[in-house]
């Protein structure tokens, strides 16, 4: 438990009073506040009123969907958060993540994975508040000067290949969909031809950063969905 995950307020938005009774005894003990709302309305409502620090929220919710409860609370907000979801297919992972999911996890969850992936958010929020330089482990990436470190030594990379790199350490933590990625980097549309660059930069920055290309610590594939970038302690 680091300091900004102890008292983090998180709000739960399901419907299931089971899931909310599950999440609520289990994350208390792990030191979270936790507040609790049974429909997209209520969730929204208390969001904009007491803001928490990271949202739980379920897609299948009673009276508004809960992309659509997503897409109005990021009219205003940046805040994590972490979509529940009875589905599993990747294509409603990727809707999930394009509507401004910062994470997900699939239902019936283990609660030691969701709390996993709750502190990686919390700890994102904590790193990227006004910091010029990212670091991971014995990475650093100087966002002021573009400047990328690894075992204390410089890391020459093309411009596209930096700004791939940015986005992905500026989210630490988040999976970030292929189309995200493309539309940052080369705007516009997404083709297949796209697609393939963007499998080939990915390639080269691991043959720049990794130790073992094919064994990735830090730009780890989600297969079918796009990548995520592994903080390092």
């Amino acid at each position: 438990m680091t300091a900004s995950d102890k008292g983090a307020r998180i709000l739960v938005i399901d419907d299931e009073p089971q899931i909310r009774k599950l999440l609520k005894v289990t994350l208390t003990a792990h030191h979270f506040d936790i507040e609790e709302a049974s429909t997209g309305e209520e969730g929204i409502t208390q969001a904009s009123m007491h803001p928490p620090d990271l949202i739980l929220l379920d897609l299948g919710l009673p009276d508004v969907q809960g992309l659509e409860v997503m897409r109005r609370i990021r009219e205003w907000t940046s805040l994590p958060i972490i979509v529940l979801t009875a589905k599993d297919r990747e294509a409603d992972k990727i809707i999930a993540l394009d509507s401004g999911a910062d994470d997900y996890v699939t239902k019936p969850f283990g609660m030691g994975e969701l709390i996993a992936r709750i502190r990686v958010s919390l700890r994102h929020v904590a790193k990227t508040v006004s910091e010029p330089v990212l670091r991971f482990g014995l990475l650093s990436i100087d966002l002021a000067h573009r400047l990328v470190e690894l075992n204390g030594e410089r890391v020459k990379l093309t411009p596209t290949e930096y700004d791939l790199l940015k986005i992905l350490a500026s989210n630490a933590g988040k999976v970030i969909t292929q189309r995200q990625l493309l539309q940052q980097v080369w705007g516009g549309h997404t083709t297949e031809t796209e697609a393939h660059y963007l499998r080939v930069y990915i390639g080269h920055l691991r043959k720049k950063l990794e130790e073992d290309s094919t064994r990735p610590r830090f730009i780890v594939t989600e297969p079918g969905i796009g990548y995520r970038f592994q903080m390092q302690d």
